[in-house]
């Protein structure tokens, strides 16, 4: 067995725990931050499989934007939490 498949079988165990944990977690923010990990996991497995223009897209996208995004919105969530429920 070559290094390259142990390290992406490694990844891809990574990942599965990463979506498991995912739906199984009660916590909003680890579950961005778990997103955030798997979207990290799946860019090193894209560059391990040579497509480094996939990687980059994974990167900015799927952990940068996106994480971002959904960490903003759970930001929005929580200060209308602590204003009684009240919409801005």
């Amino acid at each position: 067995m070559e290094l390259a498949e142990i390290g992406r079988m490694l990844l891809l165990l990574l990942l599965l725990g990463c979506v498991i944990a995912v739906n199984v977690t009660k916590s909003l923010l680890q579950a961005v931050l778990l997103f955030m990990a798997y979207s990290s996991f799946m860019c090193l497995l894209w560059i391990l499989m040579e497509s480094p223009d996939l990687a980059i897209t994974e990167a900015a996208v799927g952990a940068g934007v996106s994480g971002m995004l959904f960490l903003l919105t759970l930001k929005k969530l929580r200060e209308i939490d602590r204003k009684g429920g009240e919409q801005p």
